[in-house]
């Protein structure tokens, strides 16, 4: 054995013998991880279809405007305003039927009306529209029971959307409404950042992908963070379990530094097979290792060559809380994505949520209205039991019980996150 051999058996058995007496809280620990992260600078330019939840690259303005023309704002007569002054439904003014429908370029005369549909050209010599219900047409005549002003139930060139109008900041994230907004004024393609790409490897010589034999776990949290980052935006691409070995872990790791992140899932623990922060400070740095959240404490954070890694517990919910918790607004910094918060509902507690001080707890809740009121109650799940999956996948979202708090009393009222939210 070498010298930096024993120097990395002393570290890993310093860190298992000092545990995680001293855990970094949530806020502090996500600041230390976004700053160590940087941006990528990659675009691309795509056609909207595909431009859809992308960010946008640069700023867009409007190349014309919308609507290009005048038009009718509703079904009815192209008129001019002055030659209905005085109309009412005792006294109507009668307007001669102008052919102009037939000849779209012919101008609407004096005492002439046309006919016109929501959304048509307002014909040249018309300003205003007279709504079809204010109006009896008896053979080439128009009676018409309704004066209006000029202007009138037309809308003008540039109501929707003026030429040259500012329309999206750079990392805007483009929504459906968005790409129609911007097919209706003329912007076929935009440039936006690539989706920032992503590393996931399970770890532990006890995983398999098939029925499990004593002693063998299937593997679903690879699965499960990999979905979740096609979710969140990024591109991730699922690797193959890696055993127990720090040699394997190693290669595994350096393997992926061409990615924009690294997680890993599994050995970020202390015990004797928790060996994945162990190769990444000896391939970089551990940034953080445990924090005050339950579930999942042992998460561990850190960065090689200027790439994230995150290193989250090998229990899958523990796995989904921190990959929430840090994944996800690492993912958004990285991919230059807007990182909106989680929509929440308020509930009735229908059971107590003990909490440790100073710890920020996830809890797991079911949602259910109350009998013949609009009134919601959360109900948990589970207490405890980082490893129980169905607590999280059979829950409608969960309760974040903040570190000033011991807990939530029964009966009381609470913010439900539905952490599932897919932007």
């Amino acid at each position: 054995m070498d010298a930096a051999d024993s120097d990395s058996d002393d570290h890993g058995a310093d860190r298992r013998a000092a545990g995680f007496k001293d855990r970094t809280r949530v806020a502090a620990a996500r600041e230390t991880l976004l700053s160590a992260a940087t941006p990528h600078e990659r675009t691309e330019r795509l056609p909207l279809g595909p431009a859809d939840g992308r960010a946008l690259a640069e700023p867009v303005a409007s190349p014309r405007p919308v609507p290009g023309y005048d038009r009718a704002a509703m079904d009815g007569w192209a008129v001019r305003a002055r030659d209905t002054f005085g109309a009412s439904g005792r006294s109507p003014e009668i307007l001669r039927v102008g052919a102009a429908e037939a000849e779209p370029d012919a101008e609407v005369a004096p005492g002439e009306a046309v006919r016109v549909h929501t959304g048509s050209e307002l014909p040249p010599g018309a300003d205003a529209v007279v709504m079809i219900e204010e109006t009896e047409a008896v053979g080439d005549e128009l009676e018409v029971f309704d004066a209006v002003t000029e202007g009138e139930n037309v809308g003008p060139v540039g109501e929707d959307v003026a030429e040259g109008q500012h329309l999206f900041d750079a990392g805007h994230r483009l929504r459906p409404s968005d790409l129609g907004l911007l097919k209706s004024v003329g912007v076929d393609e935009v440039s936006v950042y690539e989706r920032p790409t992503v590393g996931v490897i399970p770890t532990g010589e006890e995983l398999v992908q098939h029925d499990p034999d004593p002693g063998e776990i299937v593997e679903t949290n690879g699965l499960t963070v990999t979905r979740l980052v096609d979710r969140w935006g990024g591109v991730p691409t699922y690797r193959s379990v890696v055993t127990d070995d720090e040699a394997a872990l190693r290669a595994a790791i350096q393997r992926d530094l061409t990615k924009d992140i690294v997680v890993t899932t599994g050995g970020s623990s202390v015990g004797e097979r928790d060996l994945v922060p162990e190769v990444v400070a000896e391939l970089g740095e551990v940034l953080v290792h445990g924090v005050a959240l339950k579930p999942g404490h042992p998460v561990a954070l850190g960065i090689v060559e200027e790439t994230p890694v995150v290193m989250l517990p090998g229990y899958p919910v523990a796995c989904i809380v921190n990959a929430v918790q840090f994944l996800r607004p690492l993912l958004k910094r990285v991919g230059r994505l807007p990182d909106s918060p989680f929509p929440t509902v308020e509930a009735r507690l229908e059971r107590k949520i003990p909490s440790e001080p100073g710890v920020r707890t996830f809890a797991r809740v079911r949602l259910d209205a109350e009998e013949g009121e609009n009134d919601r109650v959360a109900t948990p799940t589970r207490a405890s039991g980082s490893g129980v999956l169905s607590s999280v996948a059979l829950a409608d979202g969960w309760v974040v019980v903040p570190e000033d708090r011991e807990g939530y009393a029964e009966g009381e009222t609470v913010a439900v996150e539905d952490w599932e939210w897919s932007a």
